[in-house]
């Protein structure tokens, strides 16, 4: 059966448990990434965080564009802060400019200027000042919002499985949740409200990943105290194999989507309103597909085998695979020996520094 088919039954063997520290380093190497651009780079925020004027031009029947308005603007003496913004399309497309905050009267002065210049009737202009309270009201909310998640998601992992399951669970989202900002933090795009939404949805989906292994780790490893055929680390393994053909198709149906939307939408259409919330669904996909197979799982198995009760389970394992080793190997040999005497040929000598046995008296 080639490999492809034993993926496709969830038949593969890949060790993910026994390679678990070179995920670790590699999740490790990828946050102090993300930290870096954190101290060095920062935030590119948008409009609705930092504060500041914007402005809605019509395109339908004129013969402005996104570069004549940015011309005109920076020509005014008031840059706009990011690239002009195409959206809408027909009749009802718009071109969004976003500047520093300003007074009413140099903002008006302002959009008179512009207006003028690319040949638009001011009136048709709309014009909104946003202040920078609205985007810190936003972000606690958010905050709020994910702690009371998180607090949520940890009762319930908890209770349907372990807890350190919830452990494992909640590492795997703050990993996502990092390596999604640190992404947009080197790539540069503007947060906006449309980022934080991205934010927030890719922990349902990292978590359902997660979940979705947790419930075959259980089910392998029910009632593995009471036995010695198998370590907890190797029923672990095989759930994420089990499960493994699962999430590729679950992280692929969700994937494609997005990737239309931020390669050929935002990329190759240049539709620039979709593109933050585009790379941060691109982003956490992707990373909470790899966090439920290389992290989460493999973070309960060291958490779970510090007890006590499954390094004795470990211990009786490896022994009774030994001495089942050991047996097959003497098996062997009394079949050699057998087939040996059969065939008329002497018996094999005795080993050095072993006795041989001796013959009982009569």
């Amino acid at each position: 059966m080639s490999w492809a088919s034993r993926l496709y039954r969830g038949e593969t063997n890949l060790d993910f448990i026994g390679t678990r520290k070179r995920w670790y380093a590699a999740s490790g190497l990828i946050i102090i990434i993300c930290a870096l651009s954190f101290a060095l780079r920062g935030f590119n925020y948008g409009v609705e965080f930092k504060g500041g004027a914007s402005f809605q031009f019509p395109t339908n029947g004129t013969s402005i564009t996104a570069d004549s308005l940015e011309t005109a603007f920076t020509d005014a003496g008031v840059p706009p802060g990011e690239a002009p913004q195409v959206v809408g399309s027909g009749s009802d497309q718009k071109i969004i400019v976003n500047t520093k905050t300003l007074k009413p009267q140099r903002l008006q002065t302002l959009l008179k200027t512009v207006a003028d210049d690319v040949g638009v009737n001011e009136n048709d202009v709309s014009t909104t000042a946003i202040g920078s309270q609205w985007g810190h009201d936003t972000t606690i909310s958010a905050l709020e919002g994910l702690i009371v998640f998180l607090v949520a998601v940890t009762i319930y992992i908890s209770l349907r499985f372990q807890w350190r399951m919830a452990v494992g669970g909640m590492i795997a989202l703050l990993h996502d949740l990092l390596v999604a900002a640190g992404v947009y933090s080197i790539v540069g795009f503007e947060v906006t409200p449309s980022t934080i939404v991205g934010l927030l949805t890719i922990l349902g989906f990292s978590l359902y990943d997660t979940v979705v292994v947790y419930d075959k780790v259980a089910e392998n490893s029910k009632d593995i105290l009471a036995g010695s055929r198998t370590t907890y680390s190797e029923a672990a393994n095989l759930a994420v194999n089990q499960t493994l053909m699962r999430s590729i198709n679950t992280s692929l149906i969700a994937l494609l989507p997005v990737a239309g939307l931020l390669f050929v939408g935002a990329g190759i259409l240049g539709v620039g309103t979709i593109k933050d919330l585009a790379l941060i669904l691109f982003v956490g996909l992707a990373s909470g597909a790899y966090s439920s197979l290389f992290l989460a799982t493999p973070i309960v198995v060291d958490l779970t085998e510090r007890d006590p009760q499954y390094q004795q389970l470990t211990k009786r394992v490896v022994a009774k695979r030994s001495s089942e080793a050991r047996k097959a190997a003497e098996a062997e040999s009394a079949g050699t020996v057998l087939a040996g005497a059969r065939r008329g040929l002497p018996a094999p000598a005795p080993k050095v520094g072993v006795r041989p046995n001796r013959q009982r008296r009569k």
